[in-house]
């Protein structure tokens, strides 16, 4: 019986092996998981006056949302600096 170099490392040598072969597919199929840095998207003039006819209408945010392709707590702030109300059904 003998015992080879792998058999005497153990796990610790699989274990690197798998990480090795995990790193190597990660980069052929280009799965890497960086954040994605934020886009901001300043507010137009003709964006102002549309959130201000929607908050006259009282036309719910995700609506408004999906129109302006904002997200609805990028309205709700935007709202909020302008002293304007924003969907509320009260």
């Amino acid at each position: 019986m003998s015992i080879t170099i792998d058999m005497v490392m153990g796990c610790s040598c699989v274990y690197a092996k798998n990480k090795a072969l995990q790193a190597n597919v990660q980069n052929e199929i280009g799965e890497h998981h960086v954040a994605k840095a934020a886009k901001r998207k300043e507010y137009s003039k003709d964006d102002v006056k549309l959130l201000k006819e929607h908050s006259k209408a009282r036309t719910p945010v995700a609506r408004v949302s999906k129109l302006m392709k904002r997200s609805e707590g990028s309205l709700r702030q935007k709202a909020r600096t302008l002293g304007i109300g924003l969907g509320h059904q009260r």
